[in-house]
This record gives structure tokens, sequence and C-alpha cells, in this order.
């Protein structure tokens, strides 16, 4: 990296260290906990809805709405608005829905209600939960969700999650298996309408949609005597995708025509990542790990048989593969100074996909699908991001809190085949947030934030839509959006309103 670059990076990160100045759900009233300020609810608290998870207890928290975490580029500073423990989860395709899911409510030994502003975690505003846990021994907890449908479906079995949990010494263990299978279906007469009311075209459809994603994951906690903490994070997932819809289409201007849709979806994913602090001088230093990898065959057909003697069948199909991994190494040091709390991060992480597209179309003469090279949906994207963050965080007065977050990115994205370039960015990006703790019932948080949003690689590529007869031709000029983002977060006591 450049110098100028290196030394506008550290200069943006060490800006900040300049400063030197009606209820949603009846539940029982809140009790004082070990964190200042926290409204708290016990087991006890929800024991008339008999929950099975940690989830299900939070669901049932007045006035809470969970938030999961937006997938930022890379890690970066956290968003959503639940914690573990005090931590924040260091993964990317585990959402806390799936963490919280796999927690027996057994294990739960209070969940603390807290303004995020008020918190050691840079980036956290409005409402935060934290789940406290405790594992005593071997728990488990289990559900099976199977449904019918009366038409165009075949039973669904195998809809479900089972996890154990457990504590061996120090070390606390979480693993579970979860499937979030999915049947739909759908059919009936279609009239479709020209401009003037006449009929156009009737369809008779049938269709139906079975999504399966069994996926394993585990979670393991480690505490020593003198407060470090490490934690791992495994997860690993298999995609079962199957569409079909057959219908006979009539009154086109076409001759009569039956019509087939087959799309299938494959493939499978995993992700490692884990986290190691320790005590460092007059603060503590955290290091995280990650790695994601992702394979996604995608397939779709479409062909249409007409019944006059004279038009031949007429199909066409698209596939695609692509390989998608993710490397993310980062470091955060965070210390008290000058009245408030002190963070320093530094992050970077490497981002690619290789993608090969291809179109077929049917040889009524050979019963052949000839394959032909779609231009520009075969290339290999990647981007290499480096980023430095300064945080500062205090409290001006006994009702109100400040948190400032400065600090900037530079990337070089590159595209190989496909017309693609390589590019340079550097962009500056933080937030600002105010917290006012207007009454004891009545919070607001202030945030003013720039942001550099996520990327899609396949943007940058050629594809298809069969079905609704659609091609992106793809952009390799692509840069991430850039946003100044205002944000007004109000909780009450009786609720909360966002705007």
């Amino acid at each position: 990296m450049p110098l100028s670059i290196r030394g506008t990076l550290l200069g943006a990160a060490l800006l900040p260290l300049c400063i030197a100045t009606a209820l949603a759900q009846e539940a029982a009233a809140p009790v004082k906990s070990g964190t200042e300020g926290a409204r708290t609810y016990l087991p006890a608290d929800f024991a008339r809805f008999a929950p099975n998870n940690a989830l299900d207890m939070l669901e049932q928290v007045p006035g809470f709405v969970i938030r999961n975490a937006v997938q930022e580029r890379g890690l970066g500073q956290a968003t959503g608005n639940v914690l573990i423990n005090g931590q924040r989860l260091s993964a990317k395709s585990q959402d806390v829905l799936g963490q919280l899911q796999r927690i027996p409510a057994s294990n739960v030994v209070r969940i603390e209600i807290v303004d995020g502003a008020t918190l050691d975690i840079p980036g956290l505003t409005g409402q935060v939960a934290n789940v406290v846990t405790q594992a005593e021994g071997i728990s488990g907890q289990w559900e099976w969700r199977p449904d019918w449908r009366k038409y165009y479906t075949e039973p669904q079995y195998t809809r479900g999650n089972v996890s154990i949990s457990g504590k061996a010494g120090r070390m606390d263990y979480t693993i579970g298996l979860t499937n979030n299978a999915n049947h739909s279906g759908a059919g009936g007469p279609t009239v479709i309408y020209n401009a003037d009311g006449t009929v156009r075209e009737n369809r008779v459809d049938e269709w139906t949609g079975e999504s399966d994603t069994p996926t394993l994951a585990t979670q393991l906690a480690w505490t020593d005597a003198q407060g470090d903490k490490a934690n791992f994070n495994g997860r690993y997932q298999r995609v079962f995708f199957d569409y079909d819809e057959n219908g006979m289409w009539v009154g086109s201007g076409l001759p009569d025509r039956y019509r087939s849709v087959m799309s299938e979806e494959g493939g499978h994913n995993y992700e490692l990542g884990g986290d190691y602090e320790f005590g460092a001088g007059p603060g503590r230093l955290k290091f995280i790990g990650l790695y994601r990898f992702t394979r996604s065959p995608v397939s779709d057909t479409v062909f249409e048989d007409f019944l006059d003697d004279t038009t031949p069948t007429d199909a066409v199909r698209f596939a695609r593969k692509g390989d998608e991994v993710e490397r993310i190494a980062r470091a955060e040091y965070r210390w008290k100074g000058w009245g408030g709390d002190l963070q320093v991060s530094g992050e970077y992480a490497f981002n690619k996909l290789d993608s090969t597209a291809e179109l077929a179309f049917y040889n009524p003469d050979t019963g052949n699908f000839d394959p032909f090279l779609l231009p520009g949906g075969t290339a290999t994207v990647q981007e290499d991001r480096y980023e430095v963050m300064t945080s500062y965080g205090r409290a001006l007065t006994p009702t109100l809190e400040l948190d400032i977050n400065v600090g900037a990115e530079y990337s070089q994205l590159e595209q190989v085949g496909g017309g693609g370039t390589t590019r340079d960015f550097l962009r500056p990006k933080g937030l600002v947030s105010l917290a006012w703790k207007q009454s004891e019932n009545l919070d607001f948080n202030f945030k003013l934030e720039r942001r550099v949003g996520q990327l899609d690689f396949y943007d940058f590529l050629a594809s298809v839509d069969l079905n609704n007869q659609q091609a992106n031709t793809g952009n390799p000029e692509l840069v991430p959006p850039q946003t100044w983002e205002l944000s007004v977060d109000t909780a009450a006591a009786s609720g909360t309103a966002t705007a």
C-alpha cells in the first residue's frame, strides 16, 4: 500500500483521539441487574410462555424488536442489537436468530435491555439486548415443525431443529442442527388483458417449490481465571432447491402450447471463525479471524411444446456455478481514557468470486442442448480491502452519551475476464451518535453515519432469468454504494419507534 494512503488512513483513524471533550406484551416488572441502567428480565418472567430456547424468551420482552446484524463489508463495527454474554458474534453466516434458537431456555440467567451507547462496543445504538447464559452439565432442546397443504405440495416432514449445550471445565459449548425447510405451491387460471380490455392470453399453471437447508453449527466459548476469552464458531450447510412449473398457455398470437419451467439449486457453504481477547497494557486486545466458502450451482430450463404440427419445440437452459471465498483478519484494542472508552481497530478482508455461466439451446433435430458461452458471464471478481477505525465514547451528562467513530478504508477491486479492470479506492467512513435519556421511561438516539455498502459480485457478471425473460449484461464498473444516513430511534417503556 502506498505510504501516502497509509498516512491518510492513520490520520483519519486517529482524528477522534484529538477530541478532549400501551405494552406490546404482558410481562413482569423488570428488576435491577449487574449492568447499570438495564431493564432486566429473569426466567420466571417468561415461565407463562413455556419457552424452549432463548429466542422464545427474547421475543416476549415487551417493546423490544430483534434487529439482525447488517451484512457489512468484512466484519466492521457492530450493527445488530443482540449480544450473548456481552459479546457480539464473530461470524457472518450465523445470524443471531439461529444462535438464540440453539440456547436452551434453562441456560438463560437473565436478559438485559440497555442503551447501546452506554456499552463499550462501537457501532451499537438504540436498545440492545444482552442475553446472559450459563451452562451447567449437559442440556438440550428440540423442535419439529411439519406441515401439510391440501393442494400442490407434498407433506413437509423435515423442518425443525435440535441442539445440545453443556460445560466442560472452563469451556461452554453448543452444537445444533437446523433445517429451515420450506415447501410451497400454487395453481389455477390466469387471464392477461390488453390495454383496451380484450383478453390477450389465458393460462392454467401449477407450480411447486421445495427448499431444504440442513445446517450444522457449533459454538465454543472459553474463559480463563484472568478473564482472557476465546470463542470458536463453525457452520456447515447443504442447499437443496427444486422448482417445477407446468402450464397451458392459449391466445398470445402463438400456437397453443404447454410450458414447463424447471429450476435447481444445490451446493454447500461453510464458515470457520474465532476470536481471542486478553489484557494488554492499560486495555484489552482482541484478534478475530474468519474464513467462509460458498459453492452455488444453479440451473434453469424452460420448455415450450407447441400443439400444432409445424412449430418445433423451443427450449433453453441457463447454468451457472459460482465459488465464493471470504477471508478476514481483524484486531481491536480498547482502553479507558479521556473520561470515556476508546478503541482502535484494523481489518483486512479478501473477497473472491469465480463464476462460469453458459446458455444452451435445444436442437429439435438431435434432441440435445447445444451449449453457447454467455458473453460476460464467466470471470473472476475479487477485492482486497484494508480498514482502520477509531472510536471514542463518553457520558457528557448523566443523561447524554456521545459516541464518535471515524476512519477510512482502502480497497483494490479487480475483475479478470468479462471485460473487467483493476481499480483502487480510498473512502472515509464513520458515525456520530447521541443517546439522550429524556426520562426513566423514554430514550432518544440520534445517529449520523457515513456508510460504504456491500457489493454483490454476481452483479458484475452477465446472467439470464429465463422464467421472466430478462437478461443482465453485467457491469464491471460497479462500485460500493456510499451514503450519508441520519436516523432517530425512540424507545419507550411501552414500545419503540424508529425513523
